[in-house]
């Protein structure tokens, strides 16, 4: 009699067995017909793109796959997934595929119409309890201006914050995607940032700890972009992302990065969107912001300003010896009380103490003053501020110009000019970004980001093309110092360029020159600057095959409005090592912007080299796109 029972078991085990193999043979015949491997929805879960052959997904984590070739097999992945949703449950329901993967449980379930009777789990408990705790009603892209300290962020940043029912916007879940790296050195994270060394991550904040990071600490301005996505997509949104928890991806720095994969979480909500197709080369953050713009996704735009941008403001409402004042007392030379105790107007005053709180906190937040020197100098602040009273100035920070109103980030430039009494004709092609006549991207910083620029020239007498520079990378940030900030200038330009060797001839050679130094701003001149550089020159001509040499430059950045710009510059250097010789340069340039899609530069460069002189003329016109 056991052994019947046994026997029974055994035939009704495998009969279950067979019908259940039966039923997800059926669910993926019904996915075959329907071609739901091919369906853009799946390509976007996946995070396929196209490749040489067929497709393949940007993801690299092999957890993301339950299929060993479903990084490039759509199918194979499809079917894996379907079969993997009738798995029995190990331990905890939360690493089951139906709720590992619930973006594609819900999509599949739908297209398919699976019986959620046949499944041992059927649904995610652990993510309906979160969604139900934070109930997530809309999304807000974030933009965090170009920081150039930092080679990770010269270009600025994206991330989402996703609106709530049930918490305040600060405290609303910021979603980001970055590099995971503890590397300290920019150059070396930029040159790995390149090759895609380092693993990508999406993770998830609460929003006032970003606003701490961007805006307290890295003087960054926050744009805010709430974006018109129904309560339904942005709980598709919230179940793809749930899906790419600790899932990485290799960073790059170029194009799969912390802007371009934000664009597929958008997509997941939004499936008729094709954001990521714009970007096949690069993805720079702002032009991201404009793809979404173009898309009809953006509702409105709110600024928040930095810390700096309010401190910078307040400065500009005082005196210079009012805000020495405030430098007293904030450094403790003074006690606040004198401020009260003085015979200034009430809100001069409070001018005063108000500049010294907020910079005492910036301080602190930088990390430039001892707590407990902090803590004294605060409390006697805050204490003669409280019996100030009411102020009648907000201090409201006037409203720059946005980010997405500037120009496209590419350019392509025509144009002609003399050069030493032969004439040319030139094309002149920028991939990337801007340079320092350009106020677009900074009108108060002098700022030049520019990577594989390639300038050719046609010289018509000589009937011959001429390579003139190819910059790799030409990256200049000259940032003003005053008596509250103190930053450094800096620059680094690696290439191809034509030097003189002798009066009829001119080699192309290789450089890497990179330098540091300080600006300071006044209006009359505009902002002016001076670097301490040294440069490396590889050639055959050179004696020796190289040059390696040092000096100085000095230059005046005046802008005119908005519209205008006049750079004047020089640089001297010594080359000692190698091969012996001096270089001067000098050089005026003019920029004139007629609209955001076009502009006009001309620009006069004089050079002395091996004691042969030149001179180079040129105008151009601008088209960005």
């Amino acid at each position: 009699m056991l052994l019947c029972s046994v026997s029974v078991f055994l035939m009704l085990a495998i009969c279950a067995h067979a019908e259940e193999s039966g039923y997800i043979q059926s669910l993926i015949e019904q996915a075959q017909q329907q071609k739901l491997s091919d369906d853009r929805y799946w390509h976007i879960l996946l995070h396929y793109k196209k490749a040489l052959f067929g497709v393949k997904s940007l993801v690299d984590d092999p957890a993301f796959f339950l299929a060993k070739n479903g990084k490039t097999d759509p199918q194979a992945e499809l079917e894996a997934t379907i079969a993997a949703f009738f798995q029995a449950p190990k331990s905890d329901n939360k690493d089951h595929p139906v709720c590992k993967f619930i973006g594609r449980f819900k999509w599949l379930k739908e297209k398919l119409a699976i019986d959620p009777a046949r499944l041992a789990v059927c649904e995610c408990e652990i993510f309906d309890s979160i969604m139900a705790d934070i109930k997530p009603i809309a999304a807000t892209l974030i933009f965090p201006t170009y920081y150039m300290n930092s080679p990770a962020s010269m270009f600025g940043h994206t991330l989402i914050n996703i609106e709530t029912e049930s918490r305040s916007t600060l405290l609303n879940p910021a979603i980001n995607y970055s590099a995971i790296t503890t590397e300290t050195n920019g150059l070396l994270f930029a040159v790995k940032g390149l090759f895609g060394y380092y693993k990508g991550y999406y993770s998830i904040e609460p929003y006032y700890q970003k606003i701490q990071e961007y805006s307290d600490i890295n003087q960054r301005d926050i744009w805010e972009y709430p974006l018109s996505l129904e309560k339904d997509e942005v709980m598709k949104l919230m179940m793809h992302l749930w899906e790419l928890k600790d899932v990485y991806a290799d960073y790059y720095f170029f194009d799969e990065n912390c802007s371009y994969n934000l664009l597929f979480l958008l997509e997941s909500a939004r499936p008729s969107l094709r954001l990521t197709e714009k970007f096949p080369l690069w993805a720079l953050p702002i032009d991201t912001i404009r793809a979404v713009k173009k898309e009809n996704l953006i509702e409105n735009v709110l600024y928040r300003p930095s810390k700096a941008a309010k401190i910078q403001h307040k400065i500009s409402l005082l005196s210079k010896a009012h805000q020495k004042t405030a430098l007293d007392i904030i450094h403790g030379r003074i006690e606040p009380q004198t401020v009260s105790e003085s015979a200034l107007e009430k809100e001069e005053k409070i001018r005063i103490i108000d500049l010294a709180v907020d910079y005492l906190q910036y301080r602190y937040a930088k990390k430039s003053i001892e707590k407990t020197d902090y803590q004294q100098i605060l409390l006697k602040t805050l204490t003669i501020r409280s019996k100030l009273g009411q102020s009648e100035e907000n201090y409201e920070v006037p409203l720059p110009p946005r980010p997405d109103d500037s120009h496209e980030t590419a350019r392509f430039s025509i144009g002609g000019g003399v050069k030493d009494g032969k004439s040319f004709g030139e094309i002149y092609i920028r991939p990337v970004f801007c340079d320092m006549t350009d106020s677009d991207y900074s009108p108060t910083h002098g700022t030049q980001i520019q990577f594989a620029n390639t300038r050719l020239r046609y010289y018509s007498e000589e009937q011959k093309v001429v390579l003139e520079n190819l910059d790799l990378i030409d990256i200049m940030s000259v940032s003003p110092r005053d008596d509250f900030f103190k930053p450094y200038s800096w620059k680094v330009n690696t290439g191809f360029f034509r030097k003189t060797m002798t009066e009829d001839e001119e080699t192309s050679l290789y450089r890497l020159n990179t330098g540091g130094g300080m600006a300071v701003f006044s209006d009359f001149l505009g902002l002016s600057y001076a670097f301490i550089e040294t440069e490396l020159n590889l050639g055959g001509k050179l004696e020796n095959s190289y040059a390696l040499g040092a000096g100085f430059s000095a230059g005046i950045l005046k802008r005119i409005r908005d519209k205008q710009s006049l750079h004047l510059w020089a640089k001297q250097l010594y080359f000692l090592i190698g091969d012996d010789h001096q270089v001067t340069e000098a050089s005026f340039s003019y920029y004139f912007k007629l609209s955001r899609s076009m502009s006009l530069g001309a620009d006069i460069v004089w050079r002395k080299a091996f004691e042969y002189h030149q001179t180079d003329a040129a105008i151009r016109w601008h088209f960005f796109f």
